[in-house]
């Protein structure tokens, strides 16, 4: 029989918990959550889409054990995730007489448990929280690992905090609700685990990708794998001083592509890093790094899963190939003013570096905008 459930331990010293992973775990959270806590009550942070469609299932399932449960529910979007949406969740927090014993329940996608995470992380200087996180996206990367924050003016994730979660619930079914777009932008962060330390995988995916929507047992490896990789990389490297900027690779060119569209619909993260994964490749088989047939071969699998794979597909104007690389400067990857790099001497090989000459990344970038 296919598997049902599994789970993944990040056994972090003092800071343990466990991802559980499998359909249908939505139904059991309640007696997953129950011995976390002090009191039989949970604050529950979402947005309106998820609220809509899975928020009374989720009371259900608290309610059967005997848990209590309030809600605030968010607008949806990035938009939520700067200072006013906040303030809004911690006044919220606080008004609910959330204690330091207390657990806050992040249930949505990335957005959501960035926030949630980030807003349990300074009430009371800390309270626990628990990631339900109900997208592709939100399970295999953003609910894993402890990073939490928010947005600025000045750019994306720059003010926030590490903020381990004490248990991630993700039930593989609840991507079942997810529109195609949202789905495949959350596939993009599946495949950049492939490209940056698993070439088997990549193999796997190569063969298997089609099909996620449709088999749960594919669907639930998929996940499971993406959530190993990132746990052993946070293991190394917690508060990213090393390794866990292998986590990265796609984000530099990604993040500067979500600032030229505004973080806007135009261009989902997961879209900006599978693209950004494809130019990543680009530059180092323009350096020498990597097989020339590397980046065809990355833009053919994206190709074949039908996301977005060049700046071509990306809708509306984008700034010059200067200014895209201007964009890049404010990344939290830059170390005394060098930009650091996620390249790779291969599919499954990926390292991180600051000695690529800024010419080079103009060239990839100036040829991906003819593209367009």
């Amino acid at each position: 029989m296919p598997e049902r459930r599994a789970t993944v331990p990040v056994p972090l010293p003092g800071r343990a918990y466990d991802v559980v992973i499998g359909p249908g775990l939505l139904s059991g959270a309640g007696a997953l959550i129950a011995p976390l806590l002090k009191r039989p009550r949970v604050a529950v942070l979402t947005e309106e889409r998820v609220a809509a469609a899975h928020l009374p299932a989720l009371e259900a399932a608290l309610a059967a054990d005997g848990i209590g449960m309030s809600a605030l529910t968010l607008p949806p979007g990035e938009g939520t995730k700067g200072w006013d949406g906040l303030t809004r969740s911690v006044e919220w927090l606080l008004s609910e007489k959330v204690e330091r014993g207390d657990v806050v329940v992040a249930f949505g996608g990335g957005v959501i448990g960035d926030l949630a995470g980030f807003a349990a992380a300074v009430v009371r200087r800390g309270v626990r929280f628990v990631q339900v996180p109900t997208t592709l996206l939100a399970q295999v990367d953003s609910s894993v690992g402890g990073k939490t924050g928010i947005n600025t003016t000045h750019g994306k994730n720059l003010v926030g905090a590490f903020h381990q979660p004490s248990l991630v619930i993700a039930d593989t079914a609840l991507t079942e609700t997810l529109p195609e777009r949202d789905f495949l932008a959350g596939y993009g962060e599946v495949v950049k685990y492939g490209l940056l330390g698993d070439a088997a995988f990549f193999e796997w995916l190569e063969e298997n990708g089609p099909r996620l929507r449709d088999d749960p047992a594919a669907l639930l490896h998929a996940v499971r794998r993406s959530v190993e990789m990132k746990a052993e990389i946070v293991l190394r490297d917690e508060t990213e001083q090393g390794d866990r900027a292998l986590l990265n690779l796609g984000h530099t060119f990604c993040h500067a592509l979500e600032a030229a569209t505004g973080y806007s619909d135009r261009l989902l993260h997961g879209e900006g890093v599978a693209i950004g994964c494809a130019l990543a490749f680009e530059l180092s088989a323009r350096l020498g790094l990597c097989p020339q047939e590397d980046p065809s071969r990355v833009r053919a699998h994206l190709a074949a899963m039908g996301t977005k794979k060049d700046l071509a597909d990306i809708p509306g104007d984008l700034p010059g190939a200067a200014g895209l690389l201007d964009l890049m400067g404010q990344d939290k990857k830059v170390v005394a003013g060098q930009l650091r790099f996620i390249l790779a001497r291969g599919i499954g090989q990926a390292f991180v570096t600051a000695d690529v000459p800024r010419v080079a990344v103009l060239e990839v970038l100036r040829e991906a905008l003819d593209r367009r």
